[in-house]
C-alpha cells in the first residue's frame, strides 16, 4: 500500500511538471527585446557600414563628374643657340590656358551621377530592410533554442520521475529490471539532448552578436519570448504597398534615368569643347600678354562607329534596365506573396499545434503516467507518451518562431510596417 501510495505522488508530481512552463531564469547577460535587438543590428551591422561608405564614394564620384578642369599652366624656353643652353634661350614663354566641356554636358554628367547616388541610397534602405528582417529571425532562433532546451530540461525531469517510479515498482516486484533499464536509457537520451541544446543556445546566441556588431560570446538574455503572433493584413493591400515602397523597384528606376542622362550624353559628343589661354613672352623682343580663344569640334565623318558604338550600347543599356524593371516588380509582388503565404501557414500551424495537438499530448502523457503509477499501463507506454509530448512541445516551439520570423519577412517584403493595415482575425 505504502509503495502505491508513493507511485500515485510521484506520477501527480510528474504532471505538475509537464503543466509548469519553460524556465528561462538559466540565462544570464545583457537582457535585450526583439526591437533593441532590431536597433543594436541596424546601428552597428558592419554590412551596413559598407553600403554607407560606398553610398559616400557615390556622392564623392558625382563631385568629380561635375568638375571644372583643372586649370593648366606651361613655361617653355625657346630659340636656344644649343642643345640645352637654357640660359641662352631667345624666348621664354609662360602659358596659362583652360579647357571647358560644352556647358550642356555637365548638366548630364550630373544626372548620370545623381542617380548613381540615389541608386546606392535605395540599396542602402534595403539593405537595413533585410537586417531588421534577419535580426528579427537571429532574436527568434534564440528564443527558441533556450525553449528547447527547457523542453529538454523538462523531459530530463520526467526522465528522472519516470525512473525512480519504475525502481519503486521493481523493488515491489510488479515490474521486470527490464523496464528500469529502458527508464535509464531514457534518462541518459534526456541528458544528451540537454547538452545539444546547450551547444544550440550558444550558437544561436553568436550569430545575434555577430549580427549586433558585438564580440561573440557576449551573454544574451532575450526579455521577449515567443508567442502566437497577431493576424495578418489582407495580401492585395501588402502587395500595393510594396510596389510603391520597395527601395529596388526606387533603385533601378534611378538607374533607368541615369541611363537615359548617358544616351544623351553619348550622342552629344560632336558638341564643341572651349579654349581659353593666355601667353607671355618674356624674351628680349617679348610683345606681352597674348590671349587667346578657341574650340574643338569634332568633324563625324565614320559617325557609324559612334552610332553602332557607345550610343547603341547605351541604348541596349536601357533596353535592359527596363526589362529588368519589369521583371522585378513580377519578383516583388511574387516575393509579397510567398511571405505571406508562409507568415499565414505558420500562423495557422502554431494555432493547431496549440489548440489541438500540445493539450491531447500532455493529456496522453498524464494519462499513461498515472496509469504506470497504479500498475495499469506498461513502461513503454509512457515511454511513447513522453516522447510524443516533447515532439508536440518541440514543434511548437518551432511553430512560434516559424510564425514570427515568416512576419518579420513579410514586413520586410511589404516594405512597410503591418499595422499600418487592419489586421484579420488570426486563421
Amino acid at each position: 500500500m505504502k509503495i502505491l501510495t508513493a507511485t500515485i505522488a510521484v506520477a501527480l508530481h510528474a504532471t505538475a511538471l509537464v503543466a509548469q512552463g519553460p524556465d528561462t531564469s538559466r540565462v544570464a547577460g545583457r537582457v535585450l527585446t526583439r526591437a533593441e535587438a532590431i536597433a543594436a543590428a541596424l546601428a552597428n551591422n558592419p554590412q551596413l557600414e559598407v553600403a554607407r561608405e560606398q553610398t559616400a564614394q557615390a556622392r564623392a564620384r558625382r563631385v568629380s563628374a561635375v568638375a571644372i578642369p583643372d586649370p593648366t599652366f606651361s613655361y617653355s624656353l625657346d630659340n636656344q643657340p644649343g642643345f640645352l643652353q637654357l640660359g641662352n634661350a631667345g624666348q621664354k614663354n609662360a602659358v596659362v590656358g583652360i579647357g571647358i566641356p560644352f556647358p550642356d554636358k555637365f548638366r548630364l554628367q550630373n544626372r548620370i551621377a545623381t542617380a548613381d547616388v540615389r541608386s546606392f541610397e535605395y540599396g542602402y534602405t534595403g539593405l537595413r530592410q533585410q537586417v531588421a528582417a534577419q535580426a528579427a529571425r537571429e532574436y527568434d532562433s534564440l528564443l527558441v533554442a533556450i525553449r528547447h532546451r527547457d523542453d529538454f530540461a523538462t523531459s530530463r525531469d520526467l526522465a528522472r520521475d519516470f525512473l525512480a517510479k519504475t525502481k519503486a515498482r521493481f523493488e515491489g516486484g510488479t515490474v521486470a529490471k527490464l523496464d528500469v533499464v529502458r527508464a535509464q536509457v531514457a534518462l541518459a537520451q534526456s541528458e544528451n539532448d540537454l547538452i545539444a541544446a546547450d551547444r544550440d543556445v550558444v550558437l544561436a546566441a553568436d550569430a545575434l552578436d555577430r549580427l549586433m556588431g558585438q564580440p561573440l560570446g557576449t551573454p544574451l538574455a532575450p526579455a521577449d519570448s515567443l508567442a502566437v503572433p497577431a493576424g495578418l493584413p489582407d495580401v492585395d493591400a501588402l502587395e500595393l504597398a510594396a510596389l510603391a515602397q520597395r527601395p529596388e523597384l526606387a533603385g533601378i528606376a534611378a538607374q533607368q534615368a541615369g541611363q537615359k542622362a548617358a544616351t544623351s550624353l553619348a550622342k552629344e559628343f560632336w558638341l564643341p569643347d572651349l579654349t581659353l589661354s593666355a601667353q607671355r613672352d618674356y624674351g628680349p623682343d617679348g610683345t606681352g600678354f597674348l590671349y587667346s580663344a578657341g574650340f574643338s569640334l569634332p568633324i563625324p565623318l565614320l559617325y557609324w562607329q559612334h552610332s553602332k558604338g557607345e550610343i547603341a550600347e547605351s541604348q541596349h543599356r536601357e533596353r535592359e534596365l527596363s526589362a529588368a524593371a519589369r521583371d522585378l516588380r513580377a519578383q516583388v509582388s511574387q516575393d509579397v506573396r510567398a511571405s505571406y503565404a508562409a507568415a499565414i501557414t505558420a500562423l495557422r500551424q502554431a494555432i493547431y499545434i496549440r489548440d489541438e495537438l500540445l493539450p491531447s499530448a500532455r493529456e496522453a502523457y498524464r494519462v499513461a503516467s498515472v496509469s504506470y503509477g497504479l500498475g495499469g499501463s506498461s513502461a513503454l507506454d509512457v515511454l511513447d507518451a513522453r516522447r510524443s509530448l516533447l515532439d508536440a512541445q518541440t514543434q511548437y516551439s518551432d511553430a512560434l518562431a516559424a510564425a514570427s520570423s515568416a512576419r518579420a519577412d513579410l514586413e520586410r517584403a511589404a516594405a512597410v510596417p503591418l499595422d499600418r493595415y487592419p489586421l484579420r482575425s488570426a486563421p
